[in-house]
């Protein structure tokens, strides 16, 4: 990656700016650095945070231009060469976004996964968009470790919480997908099951006068992505018109965002993303969580891609709207 310079832009948006210059492969756009050696990078940070001020280029400099795995390693040294924690070190010194997207940057995924949705959570209201986006976008591994690293930082069960932060239809389909029972991925499809259920879909939803949401729930929950873009076929075919639509007309509120977002995830997981982007920058307000939280969390997996569908969605780039965004400070 290739640092822009700043000018009069806030720190947040020009961090975010380094991942359009990103060459990574295979999507990726943070690739680490080569002949990595954790310790000069601490001491460089160190200096960065001492004394009056705080050279934020510095931080800039190091931590953006590091994996993840290599950033853990600069903290491990940090913590060696110092005596200090560096995420705390990092919130005594910064302030704002600029300090929640550097904080965020240090987490290990399973950890920041585990923060957003503890974060979520916690205080007055929930989060509800942060949960369902977390949860119907992560493999069953990767759930099993959030559950694992919730566990360790929180003390607390993850399925339990989240049962007492919701109810109804939207808590049963957020437990749902904490099983991860949709991630029994295979190639083979049972062409008579798909039918079967596209159905039964349709039975619980157009066909009658209000909808069996538990049927819904379940089919989406429990079937395999490849399964279910034969499910969503054989439904378009009985009912006439594509499963979104009828989502859209036969559930509401958080219920139906948590299906369309399995809907999305099933279809295309970079064009669910690159949503959630969109509608982040979209309009007088920047929602400055998701567009962290995204940015942070895809880095490495599959951001150059989720770029490329921002782009055919927004009509112009991901970094040239973020530019104009004003909320960011």
């Amino acid at each position: 990656m290739v640092l822009l310079p700043c000018g009069d832009w806030n720190k947040s948006q020009c961090v975010f700016l380094l991942w359009k210059s990103g060459t990574g492969t295979e999507g990726k756009s943070v690739m680490g650095a080569l002949n990595f050696d954790p310790a000069p990078d601490a001491q460089t940070l160190y200096k960065a945070m001492k004394g009056l001020g705080t050279d934020e280029q510095a931080i800039i400099d190091v931590l953006t231009k590091r994996s993840n795995m290599q950033r853990q390693q600069i903290a491990k040294s940090f913590k060696g060469q110092f005596g200090k924690d560096l995420i705390e070190s990092l919130k005594s010194e910064l302030s704002g976004n600029f300090e929640r997207l550097i904080v965020a940057l240090m987490y290990s995924p399973f950890k920041y996964d585990a923060k957003e949705l503890h974060d979520a959570m916690k205080g007055v209201g929930t989060s509800e968009d942060v949960i369902i986006e977390i949860l119907a976008s992560r493999t069953k591994a990767q759930i099993k470790e959030i559950i694992k690293a919730y566990k360790e930082e929180y003390g607390s069960d993850l399925e339990e919480d989240i049962k007492s932060e919701t109810s109804g239809y939207l808590e049963q389909i957020l437990v749902c997908l904490l099983q991860g029972e949709r991630d029994n991925a295979t190639l083979y499809v049972d062409t008579a099951l798909a039918l079967q259920d596209a159905e039964t879909l349709y039975a619980a939803g157009e066909k009658i006068r209000g909808t069996d949401e538990t049927q819904f729930i379940t089919i989406l929950c429990t079937r395999s992505a490849t399964h279910l873009l034969k499910v969503f076929e054989e439904y378009q075919k009985l009912a006439g018109k594509s499963i979104e639509d009828s989502i859209k007309s036969e559930t509401h509120g958080s219920l139906e965002d948590a299906m369309l977002a399995i809907v999305k995830c099933t279809r295309n997981i970079r064009c669910y993303f690159a949503e959630r982007l969109y509608y982040a920058l979209k309009g007088a307000g920047t929602d400055d969580g998701t567009l962290i939280r995204v940015i942070v969390s895809r880095s490495e997996v599959d951001l150059n891609l989720i770029k490329a569908e921002f782009k055919h969605i927004a009509g112009k780039s991901l970094s040239s709207m973020i530019l104009v965004s004003s909320i960011l400070i």
